[in-house]
């Protein structure tokens, strides 16, 4: 009977496992063509010229340059240093024209709105914008994000994506593996 109890857990497990790895599939993968969609712009980067409130694409603004676009639900502490190592990247590799921007997904406009501005001010960046994008509850619909997804970063150059790195909580978020992800597709 142990050993029967002992099965029935390890099947349990292993299943669960399975599903939590399907969970954490999001977004475009390695190759695939990034599309267009719209955000309106909430704070953020001011030399790019675009006013606050002002609806545009920054995937279409960006075009085939490299790039990291980065969809979160949270404000976590591993978001905010993402995003502080984004500007400095973003800094670093100007002669590689990187850009990046956060998109910020939520239940409500006004929510997401609302935290975005606030992951902006905690985050005292100069060169990433952040942004709501039109699809506000899970993202553009031709990237597929998870919704069981808190963070989906999509690194992309010449209009594909190079990596994918997603996880259903910010907490485990590997900011050495983005990192390493956009420094390889610069290389």
């Amino acid at each position: 009977m142990k050993q029967l109890t002992s099965l029935a857990v390890a099947v349990v497990v292993a299943f669960a496992a399975t599903v939590n790895a399907e969970e954490l599939k999001s977004g475009l993968k390695q190759g695939e063509a990034i599309g267009a969609f719209d955000v309106v712009k909430c704070a953020g980067e001011e030399a790019d010229e675009v006013a606050i409130g002002e609806k545009l694409c920054y995937r279409c603004r960006n075009g085939a340059r490299p790039q990291v676009m980065v969809f979160t639900r949270s404000s976590d502490k591993k978001v905010v240093k993402l995003v502080s190592e984004l500007d400095a990247h973003v800094k670093k590799y100007e002669e590689n024209q990187l850009r990046a921007f956060v998109s910020m997904l939520g239940d409500s406009r006004d929510a997401a709105s609302d935290a975005v501005k606030k992951l902006a001010k905690t985050t005292k960046t100069e060169k990433i914008p952040y942004v709501v994008p039109a699809e506000f509850e899970n993202g553009p619909d031709n990237y597929g994000l998870n919704p069981k997804a808190e963070v989906t970063v999509i690194i992309a150059n010449e209009s594909k994506v190079v990596a994918n790195f997603a996880v259903a909580s910010a907490k485990d978020l590997d900011i050495e593996a983005v990192l390493a992800g956009v420094k390889k597709m610069l290389n």
